[in-house]
């Protein structure tokens, strides 16, 4: 499954990223930010796919902006 890392600018593109590559990186980071054009379903998926390993998860979105669509997903992966 694919995800798309946060945007690091307004204009730059949303970062494609695999499930096993965040779970490589689970060991020098617990805290990640995901796109907004992520659908809320495949933020579902993610929790789950690291609960069933095991693994506590908590996903917020968080707003940078005035407007509605001005948001992040902020998820926290704890082994």
């Amino acid at each position: 499954m694919k995800l798309k890392l946060a945007r690091t600018t307004l204009k730059a593109k949303p970062k494609p990223v695999e499930l096993t590559k965040i779970e490589e990186d689970l060991s020098e980071q617990s805290i990640f930010y995901f796109d907004k054009e992520n659908t809320h379903k495949e933020m579902k998926q993610l929790i789950e796919y690291f609960e069933e390993k095991g693994c506590s998860v908590y996903m917020r979105e968080v707003k940078y902006g005035m407007d509605d669509n001005e948001y992040v997903y902020e998820v926290h992966i704890i082994q």
